[in-house]
């Protein structure tokens, strides 16, 4: 069974926050909101977080997995910028874009896109996000909670909770983290492409 955390989405409990984070440092898949929707989480280093995350979702291992950091010091480590990419997404960060870019060594090879060694790569604008990054000190491995047969993603904690009760660790529910997912930006050749438009203003990488 999966536990509970309902939190408050502006002002998140630091009680609440350190008791999920300390379930992530134990190798726990989370449910839990960001400035898009709700997202399935673990750590970077969990093993097994990223076949867990295939199986609920049924994806292939072409999906690319996103790294969710805290700041652009971290998302810097774990993707190689040029100066024009460094400066398009710092200035769109923190928001509600994906960016594809070419790995860096930090990342495992297993979370890396098998072919292209590209992984996805967030800050997002939300305060239970941003609390559980904090607290955990790195970055989580994430895919947006879509299941199988839903066309859009999960939006209620308590509902996820009830469907996903025994495929995940722990839910927390920060109210409604709405249903459009993040806009997509491919730079992995160097320029930016829009492949999937989603919350975040596509106009700016167009």
């Amino acid at each position: 069974m999966a536990r509970y955390f309902d939190v408050h989405p502006v002002d998140p409990q630091p009680r609440a926050v350190a008791q999920v984070v300390a379930m992530l440092r134990d190798d726990a898949l989370i449910a839990y909101p960001t400035d898009s929707s709700y997202a399935l989480g673990c750590r970077m280093d969990y093993h097994d977080g990223a076949d867990r995350i295939r199986g609920i979702r049924r994806l292939d291992d072409k999906h690319h997995f996103t790294l969710v950091c805290s700041d652009f010091a971290q998302l810097g480590q774990l993707v190689k910028l040029d100066n024009s990419a460094f400066r398009a997404i710092k200035a769109a960060t923190p928001g509600a874009y994906t960016f594809i870019l070419p790995a860096t060594a930090e990342v495992p090879r297993r979370l890396a896109h098998p072919k292209k060694k590209t992984v996805g790569v967030r800050i997002p604008d939300s305060a239970v996000t941003q609390a559980l990054l904090r607290e955990l000190g790195e970055p989580l491995l994430s895919s947006t909670l879509i299941l199988p047969d839903h066309a859009e993603p999960m939006t209620d904690g308590w509902t996820i909770k009830e469907e996903l009760d025994h495929v995940l660790d722990a839910v927390v529910d920060g109210g409604d983290a709405g249903t459009e997912p993040t806009t997509v930006v491919d730079w992995s050749d160097g320029y930016p492409q829009v492949v999937r438009e989603g919350a975040g203003d596509p106009a700016r990488f167009e």
